[in-house]
């Protein structure tokens, strides 16, 4: 399934680089707009936002940081910075017993299942808020980068 996406992605930077994925939806253009975005989603929802970057730094393709350990209840936000289109995509067997069914839910504008959007637009931001999620290790990766090394592990803590 990953190389079916892979192909797609790699097609996509094919027919315009980083100025393809106009049919696709996008996030705000802002991170400060996301935020009001999310709001009424998650209305009484408390929780820390932890941000993480995902940019083509010195020829690399990263998350930064690459490791986040967050609490159940808060909110990762994912800025796509430079050298996009990227994602966040789960690998379905390093994520906890039950993280597929909650991520299933919790991810918004899936391409499918565990594979979040690709994003285009520099500042578009994409988040997850782990309210209820179980706790444990989760990998992930962006879909057209992850041969390129752009992983992370996100560390959820009761």
């Amino acid at each position: 399934m990953r190389q079916v996406f892979a192909a797609l992605a790699i097609a996509a930077l094919a027919c315009g680089g980083e100025q393809s994925g106009q049919q696709q939806q996008q996030a705000p253009a802002t991170p400060a707009a996301q935020p009001q975005a999310q709001a009424g989603a998650q209305a009484g929802v408390t929780g820390t936002v932890h941000e993480v970057r995902m940019e083509l730094r010195d020829g690399n393709y990263i998350y930064d940081p690459a490791n986040l350990t967050i609490k159940v209840g808060d909110t990762v936000r994912w800025i796509n910075i430079s050298g996009f289109p990227h994602n966040v995509s789960f690998y379905e067997n390093q994520i906890p017993p039950g993280a597929a069914e909650f991520l299933k839910q919790a991810m918004p504008n899936q391409m499918s299942p565990l594979n979040g959007p690709l994003f285009t637009d520099s500042l578009a931001t994409y988040e997850i808020n782990f309210a209820g999620a179980p706790t444990g290790t989760y990998g992930y990766f962006c879909i057209p980068h992850e041969a390129l090394g752009m992983k992370g592990t996100l560390t959820v803590q009761p």
